[in-house]
C-alpha cells in the first residue's frame, strides 16, 4: 500500500474490478501521494529517462499503438504523412466547423469536438480511410475484388455511418487526381523504404490508371490508408489515428478566425431538400476559396466545402 499525502493511514487497496488493464503503460506512484507518478514505462521504455528529450513525437505515436519501436523508415513514412495531414485546410468541412464554433464563441474543446465529429465520416473523413483500409487488407491491390467486397458487404450487420455508394479513397466530387496527393504519394513510397513497396507503391504504379480503374480520383484518405496499411496498423488504429493528425489545423485555424471576429467570417446558409424534390443548389459553395489567405473571393470554386469529412453534399 502507498502512503497517503499527509503521511498517515495507507492507501487502500483498489477492488479488482476497479483495475484498469493495459499493455501500454505501466506508473509507479511517489511514495507519498499514490495520485503523483514516480515512474512511467510505455511498452517498457522510461518515459522521461529514455523518451523524452531523445524520442520524435511519432515514435511515441507509433509505440502508443505497437509493442515495439518502428524502424526508421517506418518512422519518416508516418513523418510525412503526419506533416500532409496536419492542415486539411480552411476549406474542409472539418476544419471550417471548428472556425465555425471558434468565432461563435465555443470552447477549445467544443471547436475540436465539431471538428472531430464532422471529420469523422466516409466522405474524406477518418471512416472513409478506415473503410479503405479494410478493402486493402482484404482484396490487396486488385479494385474488381474490392467492387465485388462492398456488395457482399450489402447484407452485413447494422452499420452506424450511412452506406457509401462509391469505392473508399477515392474523391467522389473530383476530375482528376489532385497534385498534392500525388506530390504525398510520391513522397511516402521514396521515404518508407521497404514500407512504401506495398500498397504506396502499388498505387504509385497505377496513378494514372485509377480513374478509369475506379471510375474516380484518387483522394488523400486513399493514401493515408496505403500508407497506414503498409506500417502495419490496423483499419481502427488508421482510423483513430487520421482524426488526430488533422486535428492541428483545424485548431490554428480555429484560433485565428476567433481572434477576427464572427462578423468577418463567412456563415453560408444551408439549403435542404426532401426526399422526391430537386436537390437544392448547395449553398456558400463558390467563393469558399476566398477564405484562404491571399485569394480574392470568388477566385475558383471551393468544390471541397460541404462534400468532405461527412458531411453529405
Amino acid at each position: 500500500m502507498s502512503a497517503t499525502a499527509n503521511g498517515g493511514a495507507s492507501a487502500p487497496r483498489p477492488d479488482a474490478a476497479d483495475l484498469i488493464h493495459t499493455r501500454i503503460w505501466h506508473e509507479t506512484p511517489e511514495p507519498d501521494n499514490p495520485f503523483a507518478t514516480r515512474h512511467a514505462l510505455c511498452r517498457g521504455y522510461d518515459v522521461y529517462g529514455q523518451l523524452v528529450g531523445r524520442a520524435r513525437w511519432v515514435e511515441m505515436l507509433y509505440l502508443l499503438l505497437r509493442d515495439e519501436a518502428a524502424a526508421p523508415s517506418a518512422l519518416d513514412m508516418l513523418e510525412a504523412l503526419a506533416v500532409a495531414l496536419a492542415n486539411p485546410g480552411p476549406r474542409d468541412a472539418s476544419v471550417h466547423a471548428a472556425m465555425c464554433g471558434a468565432v461563435g464563441g465555443s470552447t477549445a474543446a467544443a471547436s475540436l469536438i465539431a471538428a472531430l465529429s464532422v471529420g469523422a465520416g466516409r466522405h474524406g473523413g477518418a471512416r472513409d480511410v478506415h473503410d479503405a483500409m479494410v478493402l486493402w487488407q482484404a482484396c490487396g491491390p486488385d479494385l474488381p475484388a474490392w467492387r465485388r467486397h462492398l456488395e457482399a458487404q450489402a447484407d452485413a450487420p447494422i452499420d452506424p455511418w450511412p452506406r457509401s455508394a462509391r469505392l473508399p479513397g477515392f474523391d467522389p466530387h473530383g476530375a482528376s487526381t489532385p497534385t498534392v496527393v500525388r506530390q504525398l504519394l510520391a513522397t511516402l513510397v521514396t521515404v518508407g523504404g521497404d514500407n512504401g513497396h506495398g500498397y504506396t507503391g502499388w498505387l504509385l504504379q497505377q496513378l494514372d490508371q485509377l480513374p478509369a480503374l475506379a471510375g474516380l480520383p484518387l483522394a488523400i484518405s486513399g493514401v493515408a490508408a496505403a500508407a497506414l496499411c503498409d506500417l502495419g496498423l490496423t483499419p481502427d488504429e488508421g482510423e483513430m489515428l487520421y482524426l488526430l493528425l488533422r486535428l492541428p489545423g483545424a485548431a490554428a485555424h480555429a484560433l485565428e478566425q476567433k481572434n477576427g471576429g464572427f462578423k468577418r467570417f463567412p456563415f453560408y446558409p444551408v439549403a435542404l431538400s426532401t426526399p422526391g424534390e430537386p436537390p437544392a443548389q448547395a449553398a456558400g459553395v463558390a467563393g469558399v476559396a476566398g477564405v484562404t489567405s491571399g485569394m480574392e473571393p470568388g477566385a475558383e470554386s471551393g468544390v471541397n466545402s460541404g462534400v468532405h469529412a461527412g458531411v453529405a453534399p
